[in-house]
């Protein structure tokens, strides 16, 4: 079985690495081409996708091109995308410093953007590297942040991805009601949509929090079912993860023979890809189990463990990953006190422009009014074309926000929004206008009326 399943692995991965050059350009073509931004995006996380269990380093390959190409067309959310995935697949790589700053970078160029969907999916693949360097705290701020915004704009796939790394940070941090809870809910999502791609990462969750509740025929189930649903896929690192999760339930139980056949099977699968990082786990824990009892077998665990150990969490490493940290929430917190500095100002300019309507309102009004004052007709057209305005920049104040999350800061598509807005303004002042010039023609003629009448019976009186 363990040759079989080698085999195709190594098939698997010699399909999707020939077929790559042959398609990645139109692939390429097909994404810059896309106008809607939101299938964009699903096209470019598809790509991602072709080499995320097999190949990162094609990955890399893959999201320069897209970010050249929409460098290339001006299109800032390809070249979002195409910087979040170059983190991504940076981070499969085990190099969470370069993941951490393309990630940044591709949230600072989203946030400018302002689409959800692509600061829910940024997020998420933060939250994934901090989750690696077991900062749990911050992974899961991260996690519910992509959660929320998924749930916003109603996309269940990312929304799924974030519940299921919820669950994993909880695990770790050992708060299992709330792991069962997100993960549950993931479970429930992938079922719905027949989204089964990440089923097997979400049974070894289940499994994992099972076993931690005590539940062992619970447990063991759950860890079976990932394993057949990863060997069914085809997905090296689900089976990775099952076989390592499993290994470690049972040594959790002394069942240290169990837990050296399910290591040994995570690190097979390892070697066959290109994800050396992950021996580290399954090192580990082989070292531990021999370390009393096999020193041959110790030392060459050992060995595996240090050399991929040394290159993730050395010294220089941490200290970059906390710097490039405490950078992004100074970024934040400036980001943050701008966006409310703006909200202050535009909320006063609303106000200003409300009390400039609320005087040229009153002055029209008391024109029509008044039986003291007869004034040109001309006064009347002067004012109303200065409430025109005035009303015109009120609304474009007012609806600027929501034309930019609609239109997606477009320029052409804001200026054609505020044309049609004008053309509706325009017809309603020509009649405000006429209206407002008979009431003050007709309140003349009354004055006039009054004035000639009281001068001929004065005429009267005298004669």
């Amino acid at each position: 079985m363990k040759i079989i399943i080698t085999c195709c692995f190594i098939l698997f991965s010699i399909f999707i690495v020939n077929a790559q050059p042959q398609n990645i350009d139109s692939v390429v073509q097909k994404i810059v081409a896309e106008t809607n931004a939101d299938t964009r995006i699903d096209l470019i996380y598809a790509l991602y996708f072709t080499t995320l269990e097999t190949n990162p380093t094609s990955g890399i390959e893959n999201a320069q091109k897209v970010l050249l190409q929409s460098k290339k067309y001006e299109d800032k959310i390809g070249e979002a995308m195409a910087l979040s995935i170059t983190g991504a697949n940076y981070r499969q790589l085990g190099n969470t410093i370069k993941g951490l700053s393309y990630n940044f970078k591709a949230l600072e160029l989203a946030e400018k953007i302002g689409n959800t969907k692509l600061i829910a999916i940024i997020k998420n693949a933060i939250g994934n590297v901090y989750n690696d360097r077991e900062d749990f705290v911050k992974a899961i701020e991260l996690y519910h942040a992509a959660e929320t915004a998924a749930a916003q704009i109603k996309n269940e796939k990312i929304q799924l991805f974030a519940l299921t790394n919820l669950g994993k940070a909880y695990l770790f941090l050992n708060k299992l009601d709330s792991a069962l809870m997100f993960t549950q809910r993931a479970y429930e999502l992938s079922l719905k949509n027949k989204y089964t791609d990440y089923l097997s990462t979400i049974l070894t969750q289940l499994g994992g929090i099972q076993g931690k509740l005590a539940n062992k025929t619970l447990a063991a189930s759950y860890y079976n079912l990932s394993i057949e649903e990863a060997q069914k896929s085809l997905f090296p690192r689900q089976l990775y993860w099952a076989y390592m999760g499993f290994a470690n339930y049972n040594y959790d139980n002394k069942n240290n023979d169990s837990s050296i056949v399910y290591a040994k099977k995570a690190i097979d699968v390892v070697k066959q890809i290109d994800f050396q990082n992950l021996s580290i786990k399954p090192a580990k824990l082989l070292l531990d189990i021999y370390e009393n009892t096999n020193s041959d077998s110790a030392i060459k665990y050992l060995k595996i463990y240090r050399a991929a150990n040394e290159n993730i969490f050395s010294t220089k490493t941490i200290q970059q990953t906390q710097l490039m940290t405490l950078e992004e929430d100074i970024r934040q917190q400036e980001l943050s006190t701008e966006k409310r500095i703006t909200e202050e100002t535009r909320r006063r300019n609303i106000q200003y422009v409300l009390i400039a309507i609320g005087i040229v309102t009153f002055i029209i009004l008391y024109l029509l009014l008044s039986r003291r004052i007869i004034t040109n007709t001309k006064v009347i057209e002067f004012f109303g074309v200065v409430a025109l305005l005035i009303v015109f920049e009120f609304l474009n104040l007012f609806l600027h926000p929501l034309l930019e999350n609609i239109t997606n800061h477009s320029p052409l598509l804001m200026l054609l929004t505020l044309v049609c807005i004008a053309s509706l303004l325009v017809p309603l002042h020509h009649k405000l206008e006429h209206w407002a010039t008979k009431k003050l023609v007709e309140k003349n003629k009354r004055i006039r009326l009054a004035s000639a009448k009281k001068t001929i019976e004065e005429l009267e009186e005298k004669v």
